[in-house]
């Protein structure tokens, strides 16, 4: 084959689309905080460059990025009352192109503390998602609405409280909706219809089921001895459901005492699991034989140390846990690195507070609850720090995501985006 001029170009943006990825709904495409693009290590004294930066006001909702858009859910007065609200902006200059309000919110006790002098911002706990054209919020109260991404225009929408005996929880949802094929999942209805599955494109009732009550955690997706499956972290504990069907493929007990607020993390047949509030940590090992699923206890840490994480996800790389293992350490808590197989600690770093992590690559991007951005090696025998910036003011309890080369993240009180395409930092 002749490679004339519009055949490299064609290669190139293979290239760069294989490089580059949306971030489509809590914890990116897989739901387990990674993503293969790669991002400049190297970043000057001045911090990377910021593409924009805008106020948001309120909360703790991450970003979903996608065609060109972004979207987060934010504390803002409409009609006279503080709500919880969507608000779309387009991803290269932060310009907002639409705004919904969701309803209105409590303002709870437990979002203002935070470290000293970075105390208050409370507001949305959730996380939207977007799939194609739609994008999907899950409030406070526990209404599911679809929306049109270009437009703001409500496509359909489910009280779960009114339609389904919903039964909501100390302060309010903060799950995010999780998007997995055809179906938007979520959880918060009443006796037999707690996990409910919609189609994602009518908003019909695909499947529901079972009586439990939710927790503030969002559920995973994972492939477990080839199955797919979504996994919930409940007040009962872990529950493993077919996405398709809702039918129950395994349950791990798991002590629930105030909030529980990490996802679990899954590692072959390992499911991680940990809260706050002196819960801790455990791990179940998932077996499948006969057609028969079982779950069997790894190890149970009780207690906030040395293993609970508060609401912030650990990330997993190599058998290895990488995040923030810290219960209420606002300011100071570490990051630590734990054998997901064992519970093992095998190095912790403080100074970081109970903020999130990311994975890029082999990399671990942290944002602290002060807003600093962190790149660290996820490596087992010691922390080693590759870059450090401030990038945002005010308490940061935020997941940062990477899409297309840019970091995007905010705070209770600020939104930026910095770009770290590696081609464009090395210039």
């Amino acid at each position: 084959m002749k490679w004339t001029p519009s055949l490299v170009t064609a290669a190139l943006a293979g290239i760069t689309t294989l490089n580059a990825a949306d971030w489509p709904q809590y914890r990116g495409a897989k739901t387990d905080g990674t993503t293969p693009e790669r991002i400049a290590t190297s970043w000057p004294a001045s911090g990377p460059a910021v593409v924009w930066k805008v106020p948001s006001t309120g909360g703790f909702s991450s970003f979903v990025v996608g065609k060109g858009r972004v979207f987060t859910q934010e504390l803002r007065e409409v009609e006279s009352a503080q709500q919880e609200t969507l608000v779309a902006r387009a991803a290269d200059t932060g310009k907002e192109l639409w705004q919904q309000a969701l309803g209105t919110m409590k303002i709870n006790d437990g979002g203002q503390s935070g470290a000293k002098g970075n105390e208050g911002g409370d507001g949305p706990r959730s996380t939207p998602a977007i799939d194609g054209n739609h994008v999907y919020s899950l409030s406070a109260k526990l209404v599911l609405t679809c929306f049109d991404a270009a437009s703001g225009k409500t496509v359909w929408r489910h009280d779960l409280l009114k339609e389904h005996a919903g039964r909501n929880i100390s302060w309010m949802n903060a799950a995010s909706p999780l998007v997995e094929g055809k179906l938007v999942i979520v959880g918060g209805g009443g006796p037999g219809e707690s996990l409910i599955a919609f189609n994602k494109d009518s908003g019909e009732v695909a499947w529901k089921a079972f009586d439990e009550k939710i927790t503030h955690a969002t559920p995973v997706v994972a492939n477990i001895h080839g199955t797919r499956q979504v996994v919930f972290f409940l007040q009962s504990g872990l529950l493993s459901v077919d996405p398709k069907t809702g039918a129950e493929l395994w349950r791990h007990p798991f002590p629930y005492k105030v909030s529980t607020a990490a996802s679990p993390v899954v590692d072959g047949d390992i499911v991680y699991c940990s809260a706050g509030y002196d819960v801790g940590a455990g791990a179940a090992r998932i077996s499948h034989s006969g057609g028969k699923w079982t779950a069997e206890p790894v190890y149970r840490f009780p207690g906030n140390k040395p293993l609970a994480n508060h609401w912030s996800t650990p990330v997993l790389h190599n058998g290895n846990l990488y995040g923030m293992f810290q219960f209420k350490e606002y300011g100071s808590g570490p990051v630590k690195c734990v054998d997901i197989k064992t519970g093992t600690v095998k190095w912790e770093k403080p100074g970081f507070g109970p903020g999130h992590v990311i994975l890029v690559g082999d990399q671990v991007m942290a944002l602290s609850d002060a807003g600093d951005l962190v790149l660290f090696k996820a490596d087992p025998t010691g922390y080693q720090e590759i870059a450090r910036a401030t990038v945002l003011s005010g308490k940061c309890w935020t997941t940062p995501v990477v899409s297309n080369g840019r970091v995007y993240a905010r705070s209770a009180r600020e939104a930026v985006c910095l770009d770290l395409n590696p081609k464009r930092a090395s210039r």
